[in-house]
């Protein structure tokens, strides 16, 4: 059974931690966009109508080790969920076809 888009927010707090906050995109009017600021600074949005999650470098700073290491699990999941996605659309599309 197929939903309408959404957006879901969570938060957990929890005694001598620190906050946890969860943003799940389960809208197809969810957008994806990239520049570099005038500063230099690199940023990746995703957003819905509802919310939208920023990843940017360290401290807003220059670009890091680690920021380009995560700028690489960024790019490899989403070659990874394109690949999925193009994969699922197909045998959906194929079921179809082969229903009608």
């Amino acid at each position: 059974m197929a939903h309408g888009p959404y957006t879901h927010v969570s938060m957990s707090i929890n005694p001598g931690q620190r906050p946890r906050i969860g943003i799940s995109f389960y809208a197809s009017l969810t957008r994806a966009r990239a520049r570099v600021l005038e500063s230099g600074r690199p940023y990746l949005v995703l957003e819905s109508d509802e919310a939208d999650v920023t990843v940017s470098t360290t401290g807003a700073g220059p670009v890091t080790p680690e920021d380009l290491e995560v700028a690489r699990q960024i790019f490899n999941a989403a070659a990874r969920y394109l690949a999925d996605s193009e994969r699922l659309h197909a045998e959906h599309a194929q079921a179809r076809d082969s229903a009608a």
